[in-house]
This record gives C-alpha cells, sequence and structure tokens, in this order.
C-alpha cells in the first residue's frame, strides 16, 4: 500500500505546517545541545591556550604551546564534523607546519583559535539556552500536577519569579510552559544558526583554496553527469534495439507474409495478420515503456509524490511512500528522485528477500532528502553491480550526496540528498 501527503503539505497555513515547525525546532534543539558539547570542550582548550599564554610570559610555556594548539585544532575538528552532519560540508585546513612560528604565522590555526574563543563563551551560552528551554516548558506545562507536594518555598515558576499558593497561581505557571514552548517553535532554529555561524565563518578553509575545491568539485560532477547521461543514452538505445525495433520488424515479415497469404489461402492470411496485429501492440508497449523510463507523464503532469506513490504501488514488495514537499523541484532534481527511487525498489525487489519497504521524501531548506529502507537481509555493495554506482552517479552529477547503510542481515537504508534547484 502506497500513501503520501499531498505537495501542500508543509505550506504556511496549512496543516502540515505545524508538523514542519515542530520538527525544525527539535532539530535546531538538538544542534544547539551538540553545540553545547563542543562549547564545553572549547571552554577546556581555551582556558589550556590562556594557560600556555601565560606560562609564555614567564618563560616556561613554549614547551606547552604544540599541546594547546592540537588541543585547538582537535576541537576544531568535531565542530567541522559536527556542522557538517547539519549542513554543507565544511572542508578542514590541511596540517599547520611543523615548525612552532610557522604554526603561529598559519592563518587557519589563527582563525581556529578566534572560533575557540568565540564557542566558548557564545556558543555553550547558546547551548545551555537551547537545553534549558525544554526543561523550562516541561517544568511549567506539568507544574498543576505536583504543585501541592512540594515545599511552599520551591513552589514556583521555573524562572521562580513568585510563589504558588491556590489553582489559579498553579495554571498561570502552565501558561509560561506554553510561552516558552513558542519560544523554542519560533526562536531555536535562529539560536541554531546563530550557535553554528562563527564555526562556519572561521572553520572553512580560505576562499582561495575553497575555490580551488570547488572547481575540483565541478569537474568530478560534471564527468559524473556526462557518464550518467551517457549510460542512460545506452540504455534507451539497447531497449529500442533489442526490445521495440525486434517487434517492429517482426510486424514487417508477418505483413509480407500475410500479402502472400492472400493470393494463396485468404483464411490463413487472417490469422497471419492477428499475429502481426499482436506484434505491434507489444512494439508499441515496449516503446511506451521506454519513454516513460526517461520521463513519466505522471512525473511531469502532477508530481513527485504523485509518481512516487505510483511507482510504489508497482512494486512486488509491499511499499509505504511519505512524502514531504511543498511546491516543485527543478524536473532533472525530480527526475533524479524518481530514478533513484526506482532503481532502490528494482534491487529490492531482485536481490533484498524484504517484506515490506518504505520511501520517506522531505524538502527541507533548499534540499531534497530522499530515504529508502527495507527489512531484507542488507549486504548491498556499490562493487557488485546492483545499480548502486548508477544512483551514486546520478546524484553526484547534481552535487547530492549519498549514503549506504546496509549491514549483513540487515535493514538496508538508502539516503540520498540532492540540491532542489529552482
Amino acid at each position: 500500500m502506497a500513501t503520501h501527503d499531498g505537495a501542500a503539505a508543509g505550506r504556511p497555513g496549512r496543516p502540515g505546517a505545524v508538523p514542519a515547525r515542530a520538527r525544525a525546532a527539535l532539530d535546531a534543539l538538538e544542534h544547539l545541545v551538540g553545540g553545547m558539547g563542543t562549547g564545553l570542550l572549547a571552554l577546556l582548550a581555551t582556558l589550556w591556550l590562556a594557560l600556555t599564554a601565560v606560562a609564555c610570559l614567564a618563560g616556561v610555556g613554549l614547551s606547552l604551546l604544540p599541546s594547546a594548539l592540537h588541543a585547538v585544532r582537535a576541537v576544531a575538528d568535531r565542530e567541522r564534523a559536527r556542522l557538517s552532519r547539519w549542513g554543507p560540508e565544511i572542508i578542514g585546513p590541511a596540517e599547520p607546519p611543523a615548525g612552532l612560528r610557522a604554526a603561529l604565522a598559519d592563518r587557519a590555526v589563527r582563525r581556529e583559535a578566534r572560533w575557540v574563543c568565540t564557542h566558548a563563551l557564545f556558543g555553550l551560552l547558546l547551548g545551555l539556552i537551547g537545553a534549558t528551554l525544554p526543561l523550562n516548558a516541561a517544568h511549567d506545562i506539568t507544574f498543576p500536577l505536583y504543585w501541592r507536594l512540594l515545599p511552599e518555598s520551591e513552589s514556583t515558576a521555573a524562572l521562580g519569579w513568585w510563589t504558588v499558593r491556590d489553582w489559579p497561581g498553579a495554571l498561570s505557571v502552565t501558561l509560561f510552559g506554553v510561552l516558552f514552548v513558542a519560544v523554542i517553535v519560533l526562536c531555536a532554529p535562529a539560536l541554531a544558526r546563530l550557535q553554528a555561524w562563527p564555526g562556519r565563518r572561521l572553520l572553512g578553509p580560505d576562499p582561495g583554496t575553497d575555490l580551488v575545491l570547488r572547481v575540483a568539485e565541478l569537474t568530478a560532477t560534471r564527468a559524473a553527469a556526462l557518464d550518467a547521461h551517457a549510460t542512460e543514452l545506452r540504455r534507451v538505445e539497447r531497449a529500442l534495439h533489442d526490445g521495440t525495433q525486434n517487434r517492429i520488424v517482426a510486424v514487417t515479415v508477418l505483413l509480407g507474409a500475410a500479402r502472400r497469404a492472400l493470393a494463396r489461402n485468404p483464411a490463413e492470411a487472417d490469422a497471419v495478420l492477428e499475429r502481426a496485429q499482436e506484434a505491434a501492440e507489444q512494439a508499441l508497449a515496449e516503446l511506451r515503456a521506454v519513454v516513460r523510463s526517461i520521463l513519466p507523464p505522471v512525473l511531469a503532469d502532477r508530481s513527485l509524490p504523485d509518481a512516487l506513490t505510483a511507482l510504489a504501488a508497482d512494486c512486488p514488495v509491499p511499499c509505504r511512500v511519505d512524502t514531504d514537499v511543498p511546491g516543485r523541484c527543478a524536473a532533472s532534481v525530480e527526475a533524479t528522485a524518481y530514478f533513484v527511487v526506482a532503481e532502490a525498489l528494482s534491487n529490492i525487489a531482485k536481490h533484498s528477500g524484504a517484506r515490506d519497504a518504505g520511501v520517506v521524501v522531505r524538502r527541507l531548506g533548499d534540499r531534497l532528502h530522499v530515504e529508502i529502507h527495507d527489512d531484507g537481509r542488507g549486504g548491498a555493495d556499490e562493487r557488485n553491480g546492483s545499480g548502486l554506482t548508477g544512483i551514486r552517479r546520478r546524484t553526484e552529477a547534481h552535487d547530492g550526496t549519498l549514503e549506504l547503510a546496509s549491514p549483513p542481515g540487515g535493514p538496508t537504508t538508502l539516503k540520498v540528498t540532492l540540491p532542489c534547484g529552482s
């Protein structure tokens, strides 16, 4: 059975907008708490760096400086990894120079030192705010359930503004809990972006380095796009040559036989014409299948969720489709997402032995996230020619990413992220 949410889900004023905002707020809280963890590490690195600086002024800290710089680099690398999981990848700089003087003069080292001091203060503070907001909300919303059990001196709201002595006061505390929830939903994403901003600004490579890496990445993705295009042309050519063309040749042969039979035995000609008609119908069906594989009409005429629902309905393995894609993406992106799901479901039906499968599609910001999972035997590998290489090439041709988790015994999860385009 295949179901999906409408393409309008997530638009303001529609029912899907509330779950989308709630998911964004929960993601933001997770980011803030993760940033609090690296903020604590940054605080320790900052204290070690400050202690080393004071020791250097006393003339005994030069031997401690390499370890302090190493600690800064270790914390910065953890923050790069954390931010890369929640957005564009941050590529770290090269190893710092070997000499102490050269390391101190290195621009990347200085930027990391600036970041670690900033994150130790503001990143940790924002993380603490993100951690305490849901705790305060839970405290105040559930306050009427237990306020009578508290000593009078502790019977207060989370912020402790007044002492509660009656039920109206307890219910007013609940209103403050609702206010905390509203603050979380409205402000948590902005706080998470503010916490991440110094890291994205200071921990990335220099602009010149980023340009060189981007040129290399574009060169590789252009080659992948050309390979994917050539592979698709070969597939279409094989389908037309091995299927449709042979059917049409058969129709031609049968029509010739029918013409000859008309002169000898009209009754025999009727049977030959019937076979020719069947061959023509098969050729037309195969031609339609080739056309649909290039760009499904339902994808062009309706939407990606509708196309995926039709795809899942034809899958031999029971498949559920859950989509939240407000608006339309670029046609090439939707076609790639459709290809990814079609190839993945084909692999599931052929190789996994699964009894259940699912497709989840979400549009978050300017990126389209596609996840296909099944409860099969697992062990999927790009090297075994199961179509995963083609999926990766098509994905990377759009500057997308692919993640595959398929341990032996299952389950298998394939995650693809594509820039939505416009």
